[in-house]
């Protein structure tokens, strides 16, 4: 399928080097950005109501090479089982070694490409998928790792001109968030790597329908070039199946990720002092991107991932004012009370399918006694001080340079060449989204990779 080790050096060594930085500067980075990611946890608890069922696990401080080879680890986690079964289902399984040898190292080629770019855009994200062994003491099943990219958030602070303590620890809450989601909720990673599976194993390899694909595919690309809202090159090469599967998936990622855009906000200035100073200009700054980095955005899918950021963060928000928090972590309950599309666009809809029994809390019920001053123009809720704005996507921007392969986890970045790496975790050790994770919320158009994440 693909050749991985392509995939990471072709990655590696088409990554752009991040900001430059003293070996000082790099090591107090990476020290404070574990311990705000140990200090946010209290807050996002407080803010959620949800009590993780397992510990918690590593926090990994990388540089892009080292988000590189820990998603590659993730890949394979996931990928390499189902390699065999899609073998013996396909009649591309017939194909010689040779041909195969040649495609898997293509495959890897592009995706190192894609990895490459998509290292300088994500400011941290959750890994569900670790290798056997990543566990404490390098023992029991890993549950998951928070991984941040140092360079990224350094560059991103500097770029927006804001408090770094503060844009770090508003960094930190959202893949916080992620954490407790996916360690408080026991059947959420599973029921993740279950679709994945389905959505894999529903591909079409037939010579026909990989003829059907790749014509879809040069329209999706056409049209990310004249800027029209076409598929993106993943939706264009999809079986009907797939998008089925997708569907299901695109609505879960859109909950947890406005769930965590809107924890961002709602801990509010006790916990980040600038935090609308922060907002504000994160959610400029994705509006300023070129012609070429919007065509990559739509093409990759990246802009319905930030998109993604703004919808489940107005959902989050809408049914929280209407029933409170209780109320809606019945979200949580199991995979059949996750909103579908349609519900994530109309709250009340989902809350009259799952959490009918749950009253307005009382600040909600007073507000309701009395017509709004002003009626929200877009149908939805009017923001509340208390709980975020939508958002944007945790995505960085363009680079500066940054270098140097990462130290074991735990440790800061040895020097790489005349520059030093704000980092921390073997790359291979250390690192979704996811997201690209890349992630974070603005108005209701915005946020902060992938996602990332």
């Amino acid at each position: 399928m693909i050749d991985w080790d392509v995939a990471v050096s072709t990655g590696v060594r088409w990554a752009r080097p991040g900001p430059q930085v003293s070996l000082a500067e790099a090591r107090q980075t990476v020290a404070e950005l574990r311990e705000l990611a140990v200090a946010v946890e209290r807050p996002v608890r407080d803010v959620t109501g949800l009590q993780s069922k397992v510990t918690p696990g590593n926090v990994a401080v990388v540089d892009r090479a080292g988000w590189i080879r820990a998603n590659v680890d993730g890949f394979r986690v996931v990928l390499d089982p189902l390699a065999e079964q899609m073998r013996q289902r396909t009649p591309a399984a017939n194909a010689s070694g040779l041909v195969m040898g040649v495609g898997s190292r293509v495959t890897g080629m592009q995706a190192g490409l894609i990895l490459a770019y998509l290292s300088a855009r994500v400011l941290g994200q959750y890994e569900l998928f670790l290798p056997p062994g990543s566990g404490h003491n390098g023992g029991e099943e890993p549950v998951g790792r928070l991984t941040l990219v140092a360079p990224n958030i350094v560059m991103v602070e500097r770029e927006l001109g804001v408090n770094p303590r503060d844009f770090r620890r508003w960094v930190c809450l959202h893949e916080e968030t992620h954490r407790v989601q996916f360690t408080s909720v026991p059947w959420l990673r599973a029921y993740v790597q279950e679709q994945m599976t389905e959505f894999l194993l529903a591909s079409d390899l037939d010579p026909a329908t990989i003829l059907s694909r790749l014509r879809a595919a040069a329209d999706a690309v056409a049209g990310a070039v004249r800027g029209s809202d076409s598929e993106s090159l993943i939706e264009a090469i999809q079986t009907p199946r797939q998008k089925e599967i997708l569907g299901r998936l695109t609505a879960l990622m859109t909950l947890v990720e406005g769930h965590g855009d809107y924890v961002m906000d709602a801990v509010g200035p006790q916990v980040v002092p600038s935090v609308a100073e922060i907002r504000e200009r994160f959610n400029t700054r994705r509006k300023t991107a070129g012609r070429v980095e919007q065509a990559i955005r739509r093409l990759l899918g990246i802009d319905l991932k930030m998109r993604q950021y703004a919808d489940g963060a107005r959902f989050v928000r809408a049914v929280v004012e209407r029933i409170g928090m209780d109320g809606f972590n019945k979200v949580w309950e199991s995979p059949a009370t996750i909103p579908t599309i349609s519900e994530i666009g109309s709250p009340e809809a989902w809350i009259a399918r799952v959490a009918t029994g749950f009253a307005p809390p009382p600040a909600v019920t007073a507000a309701l006694a009395e017509p709004p001053a002003t009626a929200p123009g877009n149908g939805t809720s009017p923001p509340s001080s208390a709980g975020p704005a939508a958002g944007g996507a945790f995505h960085a921007g363009d680079d500066a340079a940054f270098g140097a392969d990462p130290g074991p986890e735990g440790q800061a970045g040895e020097p790489g060449s005349r520059r030093h790496a704000a980092e921390a975790g073997a790359a291979g050790e250390a690192t979704e989204t996811g997201d690209a994770g890349e992630t974070a919320p603005g108005r209701d158009e915005g946020r902060p990779g992938q996602d990332g994440q």
